[in-house]
């Protein structure tokens, strides 16, 4: 249940209601919802759902953890009388003055699919990988070595074990995934200056000094991770595989990069079909020590939240050829700030020849562009400037039908539904406080 409460500030008796399908009970609808503490404030919601005929099978309250003043209700329903929620929500919002979200991870009409709204509810989807993991494709360079799809089930169960608050398990490295790692670093680094953007070549010897980034040895996520909340809040968390889209992005929304701990299989050092340590550590970390940048990354996974189905394979296409693949200009020439490019020895020599198509970041197309995953890009969007790429993302972001916007806190690491005027006055007394430190500043400058 800790998991799955979620609060939103508002008027006295306003709640916030999530449903999601149940995922062990076939038929069963579970809802959490906080009121405050008044006299006949539960009795209103249950005789609201008496009326319209809904059978609860499992109720459970307890004192919220949040706000003294509030209870938390867990309550089950039969399924075969979801067409009635709808007016029910229309029930307690018109009678109740109560506001209401109904989400739900299977997309149903008019209704937000399920997001989390705390740092600690990555933990629910966090292992829900689409491949790879501790098994391999066939044509995956280890998948006739025993030895290495072992070596996968370890850093697998390392992933499938964490929760967040832990520290990153650190791992004992082979000398054979050493030397991997080595070849792959001397090689990249040697490209760096000359086609890595200049964010990338700043943070660089900063990860050499401080995360142990060397040829001879594989840096370790738990240092990597606290360096990069000591410049801008990202933070890694081990996962086993490839998330989907929208879990994946989610995870952006609350600066936690799912990170790979395992590496490539010592046969292709120069190649990987699935992203590896190599891969997060040369060619994501980087660029999340850059404020603008992490921000960037940030509001992609802001805009994902609750987005339609459509709209995620959009967001996740802007992802593709900005964070993965993104060329971006510099005085008069084109670096690198793909985490794709930065770490591929091939393509970060290839995207920056005269042989791919080269086209202005436009989002409108570009989120509608098709692309290979097995090969190297025909066409490489570049952006005028990280500055430039986030106005851009969040005009795109305005076009995604939700019925309400978010912000994240970053004191209490949770996602606010900006859906009321409650919700708003604390936001605009937010940016009044930050307005005034701001005047203050500018006038001790001048």
């Amino acid at each position: 249940m800790d998991a799955q409460h979620c609060k939103m500030n508002g008027d006295p008796f306003q709640e916030s209601m999530y449903i999601e399908e149940s995922s062990n009970k076939n038929g069963v609808i579970s809802l959490i919802f906080s009121l405050k503490e008044e006299v006949g404030a539960l009795a209103k919601v249950l005789r609201t759902f008496e009326e319209k005929g809904i059978n609860l099978t499992h109720i459970e309250s307890r004192p919220s953890r949040l706000n003294k003043d509030e209870y938390e209700f867990f309550i089950n329903l039969e399924g075969k009388n979801v067409p009635a929620l709808d007016k029910i929500i229309k029930s307690l919002r018109n009678d109740i003055g109560a506001t209401v979200h109904e989400l739900s991870r299977t997309k149903k009409k008019d209704t937000v699919p399920w997001f989390p709204r705390s740092i600690q509810e990555l933990d629910r989807f966090a292992n829900q990988i689409l491949s790879y993991g501790a098994e391999l494709d066939a044509d995956h360079p280890g998948f006739k070595d025993p030895v290495y799809r072992a070596r996968r089930k370890e850093f697998a169960d390392i992933a499938y074990n964490y929760r967040h608050g832990q520290p990153i398990p650190r791992v004992t490295y082979t000398e054979e995934e050493k030397k991997t790692w080595g070849t792959v670093f001397r090689e990249l680094k040697s490209l760096y200056p000359t086609h890595a953007c200049y964010e990338h070549n700043h943070v660089f010897p900063l990860l050499e000094k401080y995360c142990g980034y060397r040829e001879d040895n594989v840096p370790q996520l738990e240092d990597v991770s606290k360096f990069l909340q000591s410049c801008t809040g990202f933070r890694l968390r081990p996962v086993a595989g490839l998330l989907s889209s929208r879990d994946f992005l989610a995870g952006l929304a609350f600066r936690v990069f799912h990170s790979t701990q395992y590496i490539r299989h010592a046969s292709k050092p120069m190649y990987t079909p699935e992203p590896d340590i190599c891969h997060e550590l040369l060619g994501h970390v980087p660029l999340f020590a850059d404020p603008s940048f992490a921000q960037f990354s940030q509001e992609i996974g802001l805009a994902s939240l609750g987005a339609p189905d459509d709209f995620i394979e959009k967001l996740a296409t802007v992802y593709w050829f900005t964070v993965e693949f993104g060329l971006c200009k510099e005085d008069n020439s084109l670096k690198a700030y793909g985490a794709g490019l930065l770490s591929s020895f091939g393509e970060l020599q290839y995207c920056l020849s005269s042989k791919p198509e080269i086209q202005p970041l436009v989002l409108e197309k570009t989120a509608v562009q098709k692309y290979p995953v097995t090969e190297f890009q025909p066409v490489y969007y570049v952006a005028e400037s990280f500055k430039d790429a986030k106005e851009k993302l969040r005009k795109f972001a305005q076009t995604i039908p939700r019925p309400f916007s978010v912000r994240y806190n970053p004191y209490t690491q949770r996602i606010e539904v900006l859906d009321n005027a409650k919700q708003l006055k604390n936001l605009a007394d937010t940016i009044n406080s930050e307005m005034g430190i701001l005047c203050n500043a500018l006038q001790k400058i001048k």
